[in-house]
């Protein structure tokens, strides 16, 4: 079960079907993610994060730190 799915969607007082709209996939399929019946994908956990901004260890319950991590700067290879 994913808790903080559905804290940070209600705290934005948005419905499964408008959250199931951002992601491009229906309600039930946003729902099963709410309740864990379905894993979440990496890509769909890392637009959540970002949607949330938030950290993905957030959505997962593996912190309590609710701050996205600063992101890496890419290096150039020539």
């Amino acid at each position: 079960m994913y808790p903080r799915l559905r804290d940070l969607r209600e705290d934005k007082d948005m419905s499964q079907t408008e959250m199931g709209k951002i992601l491009s996939m229906s309600q039930t399929g946003y729902s099963k993610y709410e309740t864990g019946e379905n894993d979440i994908p990496t890509s769909i956990l890392i637009q959540l994060a970002d949607y949330h901004n938030t950290s993905i260890d957030y959505l997962l319950n593996i912190t309590d730190v609710k701050e996205p991590y600063p992101r890496a700067k890419k290096k150039r290879f020539l």
